[in-house]
C-alpha cells in the first residue's frame, strides 16, 4: 500500500467517530453480527461519503482489507464495477462476514460487474449461505433491470429456487423468492412458469 493510500484509508476511518450511533452498533451485536469495529454509521451516512469520494479501486481494495463494518459497506460503495476482476471477487466473497456485508456488496457492486449473471448463476449453486444470497440478490436486480435469462439459464433459475425454498436458512429461501417475484415480472411467459414451479411446493405469491 502506497503512503498516500495509507493515509486516505486512516482519515477515513478516523471519519467514521463522527458517523458512530452506539444504539445502531449495540442492536446489531444482539443480534449476534460482530465486527471487529462497528460504528453503527447509517447506510446513507456511508453513501454520502462513497459520493464525495468517487470511484477508486486501489482505496476500495485497502478499506475492504480492514475488519470494519463501514470499510466494508464503503469499499463496496466506491469499487468500480468495470475494473473488478473474477479472481478479486471471490477473494472479497470469501472475506465477506455477514449478511448485511454480502447484501450491500450485491446491491453496491455485484449486480453491475460485466459478468454478473455467470456469478450469480455460480452462487446461487453453491452450498454457503452467503453466496446463495449474494446469487439470488443480483439476480433480482438483473431481472428488475429487464434482463432476461436464456432458456438454460432459466432451468438453472427455477430449479435452483425451488431448492433454497426446501433449504434450511431462512435468508436464502426470502432472497430466492424475491428473486422469483422479479422473474415473474419479466412478462407472462415468466409469469406462468413461476406459478408452476412454485405449485410443485405447493407455494403462490400471488
Amino acid at each position: 500500500m502506497n503512503k498516500e493510500i495509507q493515509e486516505r484509508v486512516k482519515e477515513i476511518k478516523q471519519s467514521f467517530r463522527q458517523l458512530m450511533d452506539g444504539k445502531t452498533a449495540q442492536s446489531m451485536r444482539d443480534k449476534g453480527v460482530e465486527y471487529k469495529l462497528n460504528w453503527g454509521a447509517s447506510i446513507l451516512m456511508l453513501r454520502e461519503k462513497a459520493e464525495k469520494i468517487g470511484k477508486d479501486y486501489d482505496l476500495a481494495i485497502e478499506l475492504w482489507k480492514a475488519d470494519v463494518r463501514e470499510c466494508k459497506i464503503l469499499a463496496t460503495m466506491i469499487m468500480p464495477a468495470e475494473q473488478m476482476m473474477s479472481e478479486v471477487v471471490d477473494i472479497w466473497m470469501e472475506q465477506t462476514p455477514s449478511q448485511e456485508i454480502a447484501e450491500q456488496a450485491a446491491f453496491n457492486l455485484y449486480q453491475y460487474l460485466p459478468f454478473a449473471p455467470e456469478k450469480a448463476y455460480q452462487w446461487i449453486a453453491s452450498d454457503k449461505e452467503l453466496e446463495q444470497l449474494c446469487g439470488f440478490h443480483i439476480l433480482s436486480r438483473l431481472f428488475m433491470n429487464k434482463q432476461e435469462p436464456n432458456e438454460r439459464g432459466i432451468n438453472e433459475f427455477i430449479d435452483q429456487v425451488l431448492a433454497a425454498l426446501q433449504g434450511s436458512s431462512m435468508m436464502v429461501r426470502k432472497a430466492a423468492m424475491q428473486s422469483i417475484i422479479r422473474f415473474s415480472e419479466l412478462g407472462l411467459v415468466y409469469e406462468r412458469m413461476a406459478k408452476s414451479a412454485l405449485k410443485s411446493l405447493n407455494l403462490e405469491f400471488f
